[in-house]
């Protein structure tokens, strides 16, 4: 990945560093939150933070009817609150209740967002304690839905909207938020959010929901994480057209405008974090996605989750897959359908690791690897044509136009999706994978559940029950045949929380590919 994101920066690596640069870190616990318990007298940070209805409005600091007797006295909170005094756990389980008894995912999103606007601790307690089950719910495959339509259900900001009309002031707009330790940024600009497109300044629940995670999967201190989204405008009518659109009712700014925008978001950053403070892309469209990474790898910590979190996660559960299909990741040949962000990153870090093991060159590696995009094949006699990160896959082959022609020239054994295209793999495709296979590998990865190229039920049935099976979104166990099928899920929450973590605490100040592979190694079973 490294090496095609060089030919971007003329050369340029994130390795060329002192490497005494990179010494220290970590998060200091300015709040005492690692300490703090329910069995404490008194919540430690409530001395000097906020007393009596104050206190209950304050989602980070507010235990509602845990606080117990003496807090009640030592806050003023007497009168404020019933008299009963009720544990986490029995809140927990009266949370839980109420939010299985909604039958509409987007109902138990709103209902999650809710606590965690009046009650951090305890949200974060519901999502570690159900994170199978409410995973689902705050991340993929409901919080697409939750920015579709975030301007009808927006209630209450989280995290900084920064659009242009704060060109200059930037940084003015960065003081503005009370936290001044933040060591996670995830930033959208909201052009590409899931398999969704351009949604413009609702693609908030983005950062939001990936900061959750942070915390819950990764152990990122809430107060650490910083969400934000930057608004250049939008060029989906239906929001320009929406009363209730919560951001610029303006087209996407392009070129000169949109470049001075972010180098002026990045170095405010800088400015106002430090070195050491990691900045996630997440949704930039493809167009700017690789631009940024190149552009800024060298300069900062940034890390693009769906370039690099989606192939790490892809690369782990490839050679996890190995253990049924048998052979190493040099014997068998890989066939995308996307050869966008998602698509290029998997299919780079793929020949990397190829190129590690068995000490080929990338240049060779990679011709294990084909892709289809909407005009077919990548090959060579279309590579004056193709964007700058399409080009080290373009292979020496007659024109391909679609996708079943392809799996029956190329005949891969792992079949990958990442067109955010739903449906794309057909009967047809599967089929002709199952044909020239005898466990063919297929990953359906785009989401949300929408827009996955196939079903888990699809998959196994088409191959009668051959298929190894993984999606980005989850679906449900498959029964066939009397077998039932537990299918995977590619999500890039076994990554990306996990690496956050691991450059914060290392007081790392750039990511490189070694980190990318320890990473998916560390994720195989």
């Amino acid at each position: 990945m490294e090496s095609t994101l060089k030919d971007i920066r003329d050369g340029a690596s994130v390795l060329d560093l002192d490497p005494k640069a990179t010494v220290g870190g970590g998060v200091e616990d300015l709040y005492g939150e690692d300490f703090a318990t329910e069995d404490q007298l008194v919540t430690p940070w409530t001395v000097s933070v906020a007393s009596g209805y104050s206190l209950l409005r304050d989602p980070r600091h507010n235990k509602g009817l845990a606080f117990n007797e003496k807090e009640r006295d030592a806050h003023y909170l007497r009168g404020l609150l019933p008299p009963v005094l009720s544990t986490q756990e029995l809140q927990e389980r009266k949370l839980m209740n109420n939010i299985r008894e909604y039958q509409v995912p987007l109902q138990k999103y709103m209902a999650m967002m809710d606590l965690q606007e009046r009650n951090e601790r305890l949200f974060y307690k519901l999502l570690i304690d159900n994170v199978e089950e409410l995973l689902p719910v705050v991340y993929t495959p409901t919080v697409g839905e939750a920015c579709q339509k975030y301007g009808s259900i927006f209630r209450r900001p989280q995290g900084l909207y920064i659009s242009l009309k704060e060109k200059g002031k930037i940084l003015e707009v960065l003081k503005n938020w009370p936290e001044r330790r933040i060591q996670v940024i995830v930033v959208t600009d909201g052009e590409r959010i899931l398999g969704l497109g351009d949604l413009g300044c609702q693609g908030m629940g983005i950062p939001v929901g990936k900061l959750s995670l942070y915390t819950a999967l990764g152990g990122v201190r809430p107060s650490a994480c910083l969400p934000i989204t930057i608004d250049v405008g939008t060029n989906n009518e239906k929001l320009l057209a929406n009363e209730f659109y919560i951001g610029l009712k303006q087209r996407r700014a392009t070129g000169k405008e949109y470049s001075e925008f972010l180098q002026e978001f990045m170095s405010a950053v800088k400015q106002n974090y430090g070195e050491k403070v990691l900045i996630q892309f997440e949704d930039f469209a493809n167009h700017n996605a690789f631009d940024l990474l190149a552009k800024y790898g060298t300069s900062h910590l940034v890390f693009n989750d769906d370039i690099q979190g989606t192939a790490s996660v892809v690369l782990a559960g490839i050679v996890s897959a190995l253990q049924l299909l048998g052979g190493t990741l040099a014997d068998h040949k890989f066939l995308f359908l996307g050869a966008g962000e998602a698509g290029t990153g998997i299919a780079e870090l793929i020949a990397l690791e190829m190129s590690r093991q068995t000490k080929c060159p990338i240049e060779e590696t990679r011709k294990k690897i084909w892709l289809v995009d909407s005009r077919g094949l990548i090959v060579s006699s279309r590579k004056d044509s193709l964007q700058h990160f399409k080009k080290p896959w373009a292979h020496e082959h007659e024109p391909v136009n679609d996708l079943l022609h392809a799996v029956k020239v190329i005949k891969p054994t792992v079949l990958i999706g990442s067109s955010g295209v739903g449906k794309a793999f057909t009967k047809e495709v599967i089929e002709a994978m199952a044909s020239c296979n005898e466990k063919p590998l297929i990953l359906a990865l785009s989401n949300p559940t929408s827009q996955s190229e196939c079903t888990a039920e699809e998959a196994y049935t088409w191959t009668q029950g051959r298929a190894i099976f993984a999606s980005g979104s989850p679906f449900d166990p498959v029964e066939y045949n009397g077998k039932t099928f537990v299918p995977g899920q590619a999500n890039n929450a076994y990554i990306f929380p996990g690496l956050g973590l691991g450059l914060v605490i290392s007081g790392a100040i750039r990511v490189h590919d070694d980190m990318l592979l320890a990473a998916c190694k560390l994720t195989t079973p």
